[in-house]
C-alpha cells in the first residue's frame, strides 16, 4: 500500500526534485508553448498591439498535449471572445459618456460570467472571458470617445485573436495526433508494469507506475474519440484500442497486487516471461499499431499458491485478450436488458450543472470575485495608479471554487509571482539593455517562457506556480512594441499581482467560505459505490471500465484531502475529521486489487459487503468492517464458498491483514500506548 502520510505533505525538497523530472511528451509541449509564445511577440511587435504581455500570457491557456484539443479550445475561445466583445460593444454604446454606469455594467457581465465558469461548461475559460470583458470596457475609460473606445476593443479582441491564431497554425503543423498520445500512453503502461512485475524498477519508475495507476483510463479513451473525430483512428481500430485501455488497467492492478503482496509475488521466470511479453506489445504500440494474436508461454509453475494462481490468471487474461473487444452475442434476447434501460434512462448532460440554480456557493462564487476584482479597479482608478492594473486581473485568475483550492494556487501564485518577477528584473538589468531588434525580444520570451511552461505543464502541485512566473516575466520584458527596460512598470505590475492576491485571499477565506470538506465526503462515497459495482461485476470488461474509472477518482480524492491543509483553521475541519477521511481512503486502497481480482467469482458480494461499509470513518467502523472480515474468513461458517475457489480466502486474509495495518497506522499514539500496556 501507499504511504498514508505521503498524501497530505506539502512538497518538499525532494518532492519537488520529482514534480520537475521529465516524464513523455513533457519538453514536448513546453517547447511548443514557447514556440507560440515567442511567435506571438513577432506579430504584436509588428503591429504594435497594445498590452502584449497579456496576449503572450493567454498562449498557456491554448495548449493540450494533442493538436485535436488545442484547436478547437482555440475555436471555441475565438468565438466566444468574439460574441463577448460583440456585447461589450452594445454595452459600450450605452455607457460610453457615464463612467458609473460603465462600472456597474463590467460588474454585472463579471458577475454573469463568473456564474457560468463555476455553474456549467464554461468552466475551463469563464474566468478569462470575464477578465477580457473587464478589460475591454476599462479601455473605454482610457480613451470615451467613440472611435477611439471603438479601436480599444477591437485591441481587446486582438489581444486574445493573435495568441490563438498562431496557437492554431503551430498545433496544426507540429502537434501530436491523439492517437500517437493514446497508443503511446498504453506502451508506457506496459513497460512500467514489466520492470514493477520484475522488481527492477527505480523509485521514479514506481512513482510513474503509481500515477499511471490513479490516473485511470479516461484521458486515453478521450484521445481515441478524438482520433475518431480528426480520421486518424477508422471504427476497425477504434474497438481493439479501447479494449487496450481496459486491459492495460487490469495489467496495472493486478501486477501491483503481485509486487506489493509477498503471497501473490510470482516466480522469477514467470515473471520475466510476462515482462518480455509486455516489451514486445509496448513495441508494437509505440509504432502506432497494436498486438492481436497474443499467446504466452510461460513455465507450469506460475500457477503455485492461490493468489498466484489467480495473479497469473488475471495478467494472462488481460495480455491474451489485450485487443480482443467481446464478441456481441449473436441470440441474446432483445426484451432482456429493456426494463433496465427504460429504468434509469441515461441522464442528459447540459450546458447547466444539475445544481446550478439550487447550489448557493456558485452566485457566491460570483459575487466574491466580482467583488474583489471591482475593489482593485477602484482602488487603482482612485490612486490614479494605472501600473498596478495587473491587481484586477489577478483577481480573475485566482479565484476558484473552495477556500482550500484558492489559498493553494494563490500561495503557489505569490512564489511564482516573485520567481518571475526575480527572473524579468534580472533580464531588464542584464539582458535587455542589449538586444537591439524584436528577433532578441523573441529569444528572451522563448527562454523564459520555456522555464515557466515546464512548471506549469506539471503536476497540479507546482503548474500555478509556473503559470505566474510566466505572467511576471512577461509584464516585465514585454513592455511595448520593441525592447524595454523600464524597471519602474516591472515593480508597479508585481505590486498589482501581490496587492490581488491579498484581496483574494482576504475575500475567500473571511466572506462565505467553502471548505472542500464536503466535496471529499461525496467523492468518498461515490467511490465506495463504484469499488462495490466492481465487487459484483460480472465480466472483464465492465470490471476494467469501472476500474479505470475509481482509479482516476481516488487520485482526485487523495489531493483533496491534501489539499485541506490550506485552508486556515476557520475553515478547515477538526484533525479528527481528517484523520478519519485518510484512514477511509486507506481502506479503499487497501481493498483495491482483491476487489477487481474478485470480480465475477462466486462469492465476490461478501466482498462487496465489506465495501459497503468503508464509507465509515472512525475507529468503530474500522474494527466493524476488521469484524466483517473475520467472520467471512475460512472457517467461520463460509466452507462452500471456501471449497468453490479458495483464492476468495486468500483475497480475504489479505484484506484482514491490510485492515490491520490501517488500524495500527491512523490510530492516535495515546490509543497505542494504552492497547501496548494492556497486553499481558
Amino acid at each position: 500500500m501507499a504511504s498514508l502520510a505521503g498524501d497530505i505533505r506539502r512538497p518538499g525538497p525532494r518532492e519537488i526534485v520529482r514534480l520537475l523530472a521529465p516524464f513523455p511528451g513533457r519538453a514536448a509541449i513546453v517547447t511548443r508553448i514557447a514556440l507560440i509564445c515567442a511567435l506571438t511577440v513577432l506579430v504584436t511587435t509588428g503591429y504594435s498591439t497594445p498590452d502584449a504581455a497579456t496576449s503572450v500570457y493567454i498562449v498557456f491557456f491554448l495548449n493540450r498535449p494533442d493538436r485535436v484539443t488545442s484547436v478547437i479550445m482555440s475555436f471555441a475561445l475565438m468565438l466566444l471572445v468574439t460574441a463577448i466583445i460583440g456585447i461589450v460593444m452594445i454595452f459600450a454604446i450605452l455607457t460610453i459618456d457615464q463612467p458609473p454606469l460603465r462600472v456597474a455594467s463590467m460588474a454585472v457581465l463579471s458577475f454573469g460570467l463568473l456564474f457560468a465558469t463555476s455553474a456549467s461548461k464554461l468552466r475551463p475559460i469563464g474566468a478569462i472571458l470575464a477578465m477580457i470583458v473587464g478589460f475591454g470596457l476599462d479601455e473605454l475609460g482610457l480613451a470615451p470617445v467613440g472611435e477611439a473606445a471603438t479601436r480599444g476593443l477591437m485591441y481587446a479582441w486582438l489581444m486574445v485573436a493573435i495568441p490563438i491564431g498562431v496557437a492554431i497554425v503551430v498545433n496544426v503543423v507540429i502537434a501530436p495526433s491523439p492517437r500517437r498520445l493514446a497508443t503511446s500512453q498504453l506502451a508506457r503502461r506496459l513497460r512500467l508494469a514489466a520492470r514493477r512485475l520484475t522488481g527492477t524498477a527505480t523509485d521514479e519508475e514506481r512513482a510513474a507506475f503509481e500515477a499511471c495507476m490513479r490516473e485511470g483510463d479516461h484521458q486515453i479513451l478521450s484521445w481515441l474519440k478524438l482520433s475518431k473525430l480528426e480520421g486518424t483512428l477508422t471504427p476497425a481500430d477504434a474497438a481493439p484500442l479501447r479494449q487496450a485501455a481496459a486491459s492495460t488497467t487490469a495489467i496495472l492492478v493486478a501486477t501491483e497486487f503481485a509486487a506489493s503482496e509477498p503471497g501473490a509475488r510470482l516466480p522469477d521466470a514467470c515473471a520475466a516471461q510476462l515482462a518480455e511479453t509486455m516489451t514486445q506489445m509496448a513495441a508494437m504500440l509505440e509504432a502506432g499499431g497494436y498486438p492481436v494474436d497474443v499467446t504466452l508461454d510461460v513455465p507450469d509453475r506460475c500457477e503455485g499458491t492461490a493468489l498466484q494462481g489467480l495473479v497469473f490468471a488475471d495478467l494472462g487474461a488481460a495480455l491474451e485478450g489485450f485487443a480482443v473487444p467481446p464478441a456481441e452475442p449473436a441470440a441474446a434476447p432483445a426484451a432482456a436488458p429493456a426494463p433496465e434501460k427504460t429504468a434509469e434512462p441515461p441522464t442528459r448532460s447540459g450546458f447547466f450543472d444539475a445544481d446550478a440554480f439550487t447550489n448557493p456557493d456558485h452566485v457566491r462564487y460570483a459575487l466574491k470575485t466580482t467583488a474583489a476584482a471591482m475593489f482593485c479597479y477602484v482602488l487603482y482608478q482612485q490612486l490614479d495608479w494605472q501600473g498596478i492594473h495587473t491587481c484586477f486581473i489577478t483577481c480573475y485568475m485566482v479565484s476558484l471554487g473552495t477556500t482550500a483550492e484558492t489559498v493553494e494556487k494563490l500561495t503557489l501564485r505569490i512564489t511564482g509571482c516573485l520567481a518571475g518577477a526575480l527572473l524579468g528584473t534580472a533580464a531588464i538589468v542584464f539582458v535587455t539593455p542589449r538586444l537591439t531588434s524584436a528577433g532578441e525580444l523573441m529569444a528572451l520570451v522563448f527562454a523564459g517562457a520555456w522555464l515557466a511552461a515546464w512548471l506549469a505543464m506539471g503536476s497540479a502541485r507546482i503548474s500555478y506556480a509556473g503559470m505566474q512566473i510566466a505572467f511576471a516575466f512577461f509584464l516585465c520584458v514585454i513592455q511595448g512594441a520593441a525592447p524595454a527596460f523600464d524597471l519602474t512598470l516591472a515593480r508597479d505590475r508585481v505590486i498589482g499581482i501581490l496587492i490581488g492576491n491579498v484581496v483574494i485571499y482576504l475575500v475567500f477565506t473571511r466572506v462565505w467560505p467553502v471548505s472542500i470538506a464536503s466535496r471529499i465526503d461525496a467523492a468518498l462515497d461515490a467511490l465506495v459505490a463504484q469499488w462495490t459495482r466492481i465487487a459484483r461485476a460480472a465480466d472483464a470488461r465492465t470490471r476494467g471500465a469501472l476500474a479505470g474509472g475509481a482509479l482516476a477518482q481516488y487520485g482526485g480524492l487523495r489531493q483533496d484531502i491534501g489539499l485541506i491543509h490550506y485552508e486556515p483553521s476557520w475553515v478547515r475541519p477538526e484533525p479528527e475529521w481528517v484523520a478519519s477521511r485518510r484512514r477511509a481512503l486507506a481502506e479503499l486502497e487497501a481493498l483495491e486489487a482483491p476487489l477487481v481480482l474478485a470480480a465475477g467469482r462466486a462469492g465476490a458480494a461478501r466482498l462487496g459487503e465489506i465495501a459497503q461499509r468503508l464509507a465509515a470513518s472512525g475507529d468503530a467502523h474500522v474494527q466493524a468492517a476488521q469484524h466483517a472480515v473475520d467472520t467471512q474468513a475460512p472457517g467461520a461458517g463460509a466452507e462452500e464458498d471456501r471449497t468453490a475457489d479458495p483464492a476468495l480466502d486468500a483475497l480475504q486474509n489479505v484484506i484482514a491483514k491490510r485492515f490491520g495495518q490501517i488500524a495500527d497506522i491512523t490510530r492516535p499514539a495515546s490509543a497505542k500506548e494504552t492497547t501496548t500496556d494492556a497486553r499481558p
